[in-house]
């Protein structure tokens, strides 16, 4: 095959030397390494996290955005067990963090444990919307440094999902519901079916000036919050929610326990990062860092072992989509999230 391909990659802007723009361009094909796959992808979906670090300025030229996609392995590097040259499968990797690779591509590298296998049910587009949020929920709600949520005693526990019709909400209110944890949420009144229909026992407006003594009233003595937004306020009116005679965890989205500073004072802040399911350690802006974990390496590959087999049951449904047609599209489709249009749906695009 070719050793060159197409991609949408971060460029330098004309307006000035701090300014940057997406433009498909030619880039050498990566290459797998030790327990890695190459994959040629067919879909590629979109998550916040792509539109924030390109206007927040976060990777520079050269860097390819893009975290999950969808395709065909057609390269193995060495060690790898799991998964073989023409197998099907949806992955994971921080589009941006090494330069030259990322989801807005036609090959992408796919960890071998940081993957599933598709089901022939799934589609293509669907099976993308699940790698990110479905890993960041998981992680949120069972690691050793988030809520820790004992899953031998789930069935006794609650979760408020504040944000629940977002993508990783959806996944947060399945994965708890599959544990028989009892899963409360906050959304649009026009969301209330969709979160009910994916597992939630009760949805709240979250902006119902009441909607924390609704919480209360609904699950008293509340221990457990996942903020899904993490802005401001969410993460502060989501603690108010939690029971006043005991400690309180709340996990937010927002690394760096960004926003959570006017928390109710009994309760404890965690902060997850999907990117420590990948055994190194990781950085922002040198600002925060990450070191490698090993539990949460392990606890990822679980999940990902499990998904086809619940995908296949019904227990886990797929996000919505909205199909963009190929990369050219991506602008397009960064535009529609910045304009607050996207809403109980995933933008996906088809190359």
């Amino acid at each position: 095959m070719a050793r060159t391909s197409q991609a949408v990659v971060i460029r330098p802007g004309k307006e000035s030397s701090d300014t940057y723009k997406l433009v498909k361009d030619s880039i050498t094909t990566p290459t797998p390494g030790p327990g890695q796959a190459l994959v040629k992808v067919q879909y590629v979906a979109q998550n916040p996290t792509d539109v924030k670090s390109f206007d927040n300025k976060v990777f520079g030229d050269g860097h390819i955005l893009g975290c999950d996609f969808y395709g065909t392995v057609v390269e193995v590097g060495s060690n790898v067990t799991r998964i073989a040259k023409g197998d099907v499968v949806a992955g994971l990797i921080w589009g941006g963090e090494i330069k030259g690779l990322g989801g807005y591509s036609e090959y992408t590298i796919a960890d071998q444990n940081i993957c599933y296998k598709v089901p022939p049910s799934i589609s293509g587009d669907a099976a993308s919307t699940i790698p990110l949020a479905s890993g960041t929920a998981w992680l949120a709600l069972f690691a050793k440094t988030c809520l820790n949520i004992d899953r031998k005693n789930a069935s006794s526990q609650s979760v408020l999902i504040w944000g629940g019709s977002s993508s990783v909400g959806l996944f947060a209110i399945q994965l708890a519901a599959i544990y028989g944890i009892k899963v409360v949420t906050t959304c649009s009144p026009r969301n209330f079916d969709l979160v009910r229909s994916y597992g939630a026992s009760e949805a709240f407006d979250y902006r119902d000036e009441k909607v924390v003594e609704k919480i209360r009233a609904a699950v008293p003595g509340l221990h457990y919050v996942f903020d899904t937004i993490g802005e401001d306020p969410s993460s502060t009116i989501a603690s108010q929610a939690l029971t006043e005679n005991a400690p309180g965890y709340l996990c937010t989205v927002r690394p760096g326990k960004a926003c959570t500073e006017n928390v109710t004072k009994q309760t404890v802040v965690s902060d997850v990062l999907v990117w420590t399911v990948f055994l190194k350690d990781h950085s922002y802006r040198d600002i925060l860092f990450w070191p490698a974990s090993k539990d949460d390496h392990e606890l990822a590959t679980e999940l990902f072992d499990n998904l086809p087999v619940w995908l296949e049951q019904g227990k886990i449904k797929p996000n919505a989509t909205k199909v963009f047609d190929g990369l050219d599209s991506v602008t397009k489709g960064f535009q529609e999230f910045r304009d607050g249009k996207v809403s109980a749906y995933k933008i996906v695009y088809k190359l």
